[in-house]
This record gives structure tokens, sequence and C-alpha cells, in this order.
């Protein structure tokens, strides 16, 4: 006990010594438990992630309020004695101040959890990690029509919450609202090949369109307000150079997107040729 006591009285007596024992501690213990829970799989859960996150951002609030009762007196001095460093400090640290807010303002909002899909800016993404001065995302392309991951990782400080939206896309990865758009050159009539276009479409969409129904109830009962139905919707309007731009949108699961838009593209060209040959000759 008095062996201890001497131990005690040391440390506390050099708080530096102190200071890296108790971050160094916290970090190896932080690093088991991260380790634990990931364990030997390839690729991590969401259960995973969320522990893993919360295992990170407990460790470095532990730490912070540790140090903060360990050098309490040093820092109350400095704060009294150097305000003016304190200021230049605060305004020096702007943005930090604006990741721990950011990251305050997203808590407060639950704009989005671990796992999903957000769009800030123009970084779209799955949510793999967020702590209090970052947020990590695995890319998915969406700005050209994909619903695949780049493989890329993008962090982002906190701060972007307060300069741009928060999409949550989370619906969207299971059943999406595919949108895509085909041009005409020639000035014809289209109009009477959208029921046959509209025929073929159902067909493609005939083996999850039930799914597709009871998915789009829960998404506009979530959301409450009335959305466009599982039907395929067809619309034509004018491009700037006086181009006919047919409009095409179909609700369907999001891995199939790509895949079922180049059969429709292919179906409305064939359409297209056999109604219009001339003009399709003349447009190759």
């Amino acid at each position: 006990m008095v062996k201890l006591n001497i131990v005690i009285d040391f440390l506390l007596a050099h708080k530096f010594l102190l200071t890296v024992l108790v971050i160094m501690l916290i970090s190896l213990t932080k690093r088991l438990i991260v380790s634990k829970i990931r364990g030997d799989v390839a690729f991590l859960s969401e259960g995973q992630r969320k522990w893993m996150s919360r295992t990170k951002n407990s460790s470095f609030i532990i730490i912070v309020v540790i140090l903060f009762l360990l050098w309490q007196t040093e820092i109350s001095k400095f704060a009294l004695s150097v305000t003016a460093i304190a200021i230049a400090f605060v305004v020096a640290s702007k943005e930090i101040i604006l990741c721990f807010t950011g990251s305050i303002q997203r808590a407060s909002s639950r704009s989005f959890v671990i796992g999903d899909w957000i769009e800030v800016g123009k970084l779209c993404g799955e949510v793999i990690e967020h702590n209090l001065m970052a947020t990590v995302i695995q890319e998915i392309d969406l700005h050209h029509g994909q619903y695949h991951y780049t493989g890329k990782t993008v962090t982002f400080p906190n701060s972007m919450f307060f300069s741009y939206a928060v999409k949550n896309l989370n619906f969207m990865k299971r059943y999406v609202y595919h949108s895509f758009s085909i041009t005409v050159v020639e000035f014809v009539n289209l109009y009477p090949l959208f029921p046959a276009l509209t025929s073929k479409i159902e067909a493609h969409c005939e083996d999850f369109f039930e799914v597709a129904t009871r998915y789009n109830n829960i998404i506009e009962r979530h959301a409450g307000v009335d959305l466009p139905g599982p039907e395929p919707h067809i619309h034509i309007h004018s491009g700037p150079a006086g181009e006919q731009m047919v409009h095409i949108m179909i609700f369907c699961p999001t891995e199939r997107a790509t895949h079922l838009e180049q059969h429709i593209r292919e179906d409305f060209m064939i359409a297209y040729h056999e109604a219009f040959p001339k003009a399709a000759e003349t447009s190759a």
C-alpha cells in the first residue's frame, strides 16, 4: 500500500509522464477492443462498424476528460493569464470548432447513421465511420446514373454539414427511381411507340413489381408525401437544338437499374428503327 501511494504521488508530481501513460493505456485498450470486434472476417457488417466507431469515439472522449481533469489547474491559470492567446487560439482553431459543432448538429438531427447512403455536396456514398472531427464514406457513383461503389474512401470534415445540405439516400439502397433520357435528333411523332414500349418495360419489371409496389408504399408512408408509383413513366421534352428528349423513369431494384436501362434503350431503338426506317438511316 505504501509503495502504491509512492507511485501515485510520483505520477501526480510528473504529470507529463502520467499523461503519456494514460494515452498509451487507453489507446492499447481501444486497439484490443476494436480487434476483438473486427475478428477475422474479410468484410465488416454494419453492427461491427457501429461498435468500432463507438469504441473509437468513447476512447477519445475519455482521454480528453482525463487530460482535462489532470491539467485543469494549469489550464485555468493559463486561461486567466493569457486571455489574448486564448482568443487567438479560438480564431485559429475555427475549423476544428466547426467540426465539433457539426458533429453535434449531426447527432442532434439524426440525419444519418452508419450504413446509410448520404449525399453531401458532390459527395455520395455509404457511411462507414463518423467521429467528432470527420465522416468517412465509401463513394458511390450516383451522379452518372450508376449505383455501384467506386472503390474510393472519402473522408470529409464535419464542418461541411454547415455548408451543404445532407441528403439521406438510405431508401435507394434497395429500390430507386431510376431516370434516363434518350435523344432523338429527327422530329417525328414518337407517341405511337409508347404503348408498346410501356408494355415491354412492364415485362422487364414483372418479376419484382409486387415487391416494388409494397416498397413504394413504405417510402410514401415514411416520407408523408404522394410519390410517383412503381409504374414506368415516359414523357418527351425538347432539347436546346430542337431535338426530342425521351425521358423514362422506372422504380426498380438498385442493383438492376443500369441493366434494365440498357434493355429499355435497346427496345426503344428497335421500335424506332422499325417505325421510322428513313429517319433512322438519316441519323446513322
